[in-house]
């Protein structure tokens, strides 16, 4: 059985929230979307690329990929008008013959020197210097330099974009407006303690579909389900966010707080793949990265305030954790669904599905171009 083509093209068309059909099965299976996706989604929105600490000094930098460009975020020099250094996402591909600049993250690099034939490059993207090209004509050092993303530090997080043209294009200010205000206090004071990846057999958008509602929680996440009131759990979209809120029930449960104020868990979404999950002493990062077209990689983050103890970390990753195989348990046996060839674009609850809804129509800004 497979969608009707007539059926399929019109779930690629804006549509209101009340009357909302998920996106087609094709968009999740057939490579043909994933590069466009590179191009239209990857390449002009903004991605979580490092956090602050990785980037502290000049010469640290962070390697990374937007759309099917390498990236390279580095500190830069002290400057008058910048004592710390700025920050720049330079292309990580040498003016020669495309080879790298960096192939992992680093510290205190004073230049830049490409691994294949060692061009050098400044901080700041400039040629320095290009071994035994004295003979080469008209060869000039001065006109060569590396192109650059644009790149922006929020809240001691560090994104990315390559700022290429399109609907989906924006200003970071514009992906991150009215977050700070809702935020009880700053996140940049938080301290990194680790990094755990997931390789999801699903595509990328599956798992992110998956992120933005709550509907499944009393089926996949009991023990989440539990600690959450999913009566009072609301959506609020804004134009490249969506925000997720619950008050927290348990206050003896992994979330529990000192009782001061009252405890609710904050789950953001950023067009497109970043998610942040700010919880009562503790915030959370997911990072959704495409492999294939229906294979992803999820990139999870702690980070918690200076001197938490030890047992507050492991609790909470084991926690998270449980959590995790849930969805990647779920997502994956939905993207058997949607590869078997049975099934048609469904119906989306407007109450629990408007953020998925919300995604779904800047995808379909992004694919019409």
């Amino acid at each position: 059985m497979t969608a009707r083509p007539e059926s399929d093209a019109a779930r690629l068309c804006h549509q209101p929230a009340a009357n909302a059909y998920a996106l087609p099965a094709r968009c999740y299976v057939d490579a043909s979307f994933e590069q466009c996706e590179r191009e239209s989604v990857f390449g002009s929105g903004w991605q979580l690329v490092g956090h602050a600490a990785q980037l502290h000094s000049p010469g640290d930098h962070v390697v990374a990929e937007l759309g099917s460009v390498p990236i390279l975020i580095v500190r830069g020099e002290p400057e008058t008008d910048a004592p710390r250094g700025r920050l720049r996402a330079l292309h990580n591909v040498c003016r020669h013959r495309a080879g790298p600049l960096a192939t992992c993250d680093g510290r205190a690099a004073k230049t830049l020197v490409c691994r294949y034939h060692g061009w050098t490059y400044e901080l700041d993207g400039r040629l320095r210097g290009a071994p035994e090209m004295h003979e080469a004509a008209d060869f000039d050092l001065a006109a060569i330099r590396l192109p650059q993303a644009r790149v922006a530090e929020w809240q001691g997080l560090v994104f990315a974009s390559l700022g290429a043209s399109g609907a989906t294009a924006a200003a970071f200010d514009d992906i991150v407006a009215g977050i700070d205000e809702r935020l009880a206090g700053s996140l940049a004071g938080y301290v990194f303690d680790r990094r755990v990846s997931y390789e999801v057999r699903c595509n990328w958008k599956a798992y992110v579909d998956n992120y933005l509602e709550g509907y499944h929680l009393p089926r996949v996440h009991p023990a989440l389900n539990c600690l959450l009131d999913y009566r009072s759990y609301r959506t609020e979209l804004s134009r490249w966010h969506s925000l997720q809120w619950s008050p927290i029930e348990d206050s003896q449960g992994p979330y529990r707080t000192d009782g001061s104020r009252a405890a609710e868990a904050l789950y953001w979404w950023l067009w497109p793949n970043t998610m942040l999950n700010v919880l009562p002493g503790r915030l959370q990062t997911n990072r959704v990265v495409a492999l294939d077209a229906q294979r992803c990689r999820v990139d999870f983050d702690y980070f918690y305030p200076p001197g938490a103890g030890p047992a507050l970390g492991e609790q909470d990753r084991a926690f998270a954790d449980a959590v995790q195989a849930e969805d990647i348990a779920i997502c994956e046996a939905v993207q058997r669904g949607l590869a078997s060839g049975s099934y048609v674009a469904g119906r989306l609850n407007p109450t629990r599905e408007s953020g998925v809804w919300h995604f779904h129509e800047l995808l379909r800004t992004a694919y019409a171009g």
